[in-house]
């Protein structure tokens, strides 16, 4: 077993960083006129409160809390990526660490453990709704019936399992591929006059494009997540 010390430190110091953050706008929260911070905050948390509450049609109240982290965890932890890698490199190196990933989601450990969390809150949702007779009944039957049982059980497993995987993957793959490409840039850089103006044009083009994908890749897996809390609860 190994222990990734900088996908841990990352995304707990972004965690924290957040939380901070939240609490410096709702601390001296006003009902009158909001300041400026507190305003921005108030349009955030509105915003996925209004995504929570379109998308999940139960009677939980902990969806919005869950998003919330979710969303605005992973927007941070995807944020380093527009830190430049030598921020963290050059000091580390002072003190002998010559190996860190700054950007937690590009390392398939920190998105598979946020993806495990969503599939235990799966299984807790689904057996509040339907008690684990109803959940074991309807694995075992839905969607052929009770004669078709085996079958049932391995499609509703390949189902659930499937589910926090490609949520993982997903995200890991376009921080990790985001980071490949910045890479390449910057080994077409080292190739000439030519190979710096190219480096330069596709590194701003692949920059502004990013600026898109980080948000966007935070709030897919905070949309799929309480789609899948959501679908726990139905019954076939």
């Amino acid at each position: 077993m190994t222990l990734h010390v900088d996908t841990l430190v990352s995304s707990v110091a972004m965690g924290l960083f957040i939380t901070f953050l939240f609490w410096a706008g709702t601390r001296r929260a006003t009902s009158g006129v909001p300041g400026k911070w507190q305003a921005f905050v108030e349009i955030l948390l509105e915003f996925v409160d209004r995504q929570a509450r379109d998308t999940y049609h139960g009677s939980s109240k902990l969806v919005t809390p869950i998003a919330i982290t979710l969303f605005f965890w992973i927007l941070m932890m995807n944020m380093l990526k527009f830190i430049p890698a030598d921020f963290f490199a050059i000091p580390l190196s002072w003190v002998g660490v010559e190996y860190w990933k700054p950007v937690p989601t590009a390392d398939v450990n920190a998105t598979l453990g946020m993806s495990i969390s969503v599939f235990f809150l799966m299984l807790f949702f689904a057996l509040r709704s339907k008690g684990l007779g109803g959940f074991t009944k309807e694995f075992l039957t839905a969607p052929f019936g009770k004669w078709m049982m085996p079958f049932n059980l391995i499609l509703n497993i390949v189902e659930w399992l499937s589910k926090p995987i490609s949520l993982a993957m997903r995200l890991f793959g376009n921080m990790f591929g985001g980071e490949i490409v910045f890479l390449l840039i910057w080994v077409l850089g080292g190739a000439g006059l030519i190979g710096m103006l190219g480096g330069a044009v596709f590194g701003l083009g692949w920059m502004i494009f990013h600026i898109l994908v980080i948000p966007l890749q935070a709030f897919i897996f905070m949309m799929l997540s309480i789609v899948y809390l959501s679908l726990s609860e139905d019954s076939h």
